[in-house]
């Protein structure tokens, strides 16, 4: 009897194996981050080519094998087209990707990342808010998510606006973490300190990252 499961992910990365085959990185929520080898996904018609690209998100069934598992179908629920269809969007979205497949873990319960993921790159598009507000919080929740976010704020009355934001998003399920705006004060001094906490915490540099400031000529190196 083969061992089919389904798991519900999102495609983090692709890579060629072989002639034809590809080798995807997938953020799921049953089983965490896993490696899924997509037989023929390269070759002209074949099922798998659009499927197991970057972003795609749905249900994907797999075949468990003794050490890998192997992609039997694909039901894609979103592409995140407005993402991709963007030059510049891409950028930001490539580098959520990077992020979430540097801290998923195999096996883990990563069901908030996954949700904090998929809510971000539906953030990018939406008409009201900011990219950089958008990858900030991105940040901060991820940071917080995998526990390393240092000195989260008690609740007070006397709290800065940055103080309160950061309290907030540390209370806020990783799905609705963009139901709230800041000013623009406190939004560069949020900035301002994720990217130091960021910097301290986070030991890769991130070649996504690196491609996105560049397109940023007048702002600082981040």
């Amino acid at each position: 009897m083969q061992n089919f499961m389904v798991v519900l992910g999102l495609v983090l990365k692709a890579e060629p194996i072989g002639e034809y085959d590809r080798r995807v990185v997938l953020l799921t929520r049953e089983k965490g981050k896993i490696t899924v080898f997509a037989r023929g996904a390269r070759r002209q018609n074949n099922r798998f080519l659009a499927t197991t690209t970057p972003f795609c998100f749905g249900e994907f069934k797999l075949f468990a094998g003794q050490n890998s598992y192997s992609l039997s179908e694909a039901n894609i629920t979103n592409y995140f087209e407005g993402v991709r269809s963007d030059f510049e969007l891409a950028f930001y979205g490539m580098y959520f990707l990077e992020m979430a497949d540097y801290y998923a873990r195999e096996n883990s319960d990563e069901k908030q990342l996954l949700k904090l993921l998929y809510q971000s790159l539906t953030a990018l598009t939406h008409p009201t808010l900011e990219r950089d507000f958008v990858k900030m919080i991105y940040e901060i929740k991820a940071i917080m998510i995998n526990g390393e976010f240092p000195g989260v704020p008690e609740q007070r009355d006397d709290l800065s606006g940055a103080d309160r934001a950061i309290r907030h998003l540390w209370d806020t399920p990783a799905q609705n973490v963009y139901s709230f705006r800041v000013s623009e004060a406190v939004q560069k001094e949020l900035s301002e300190r994720c990217e130091e906490i960021r910097k301290r915490v986070i030991d890769k540099e991130f070649k996504s990252l690196e491609m996105l400031n560049s397109l940023k000529p007048d702002s600082e190196e981040q």
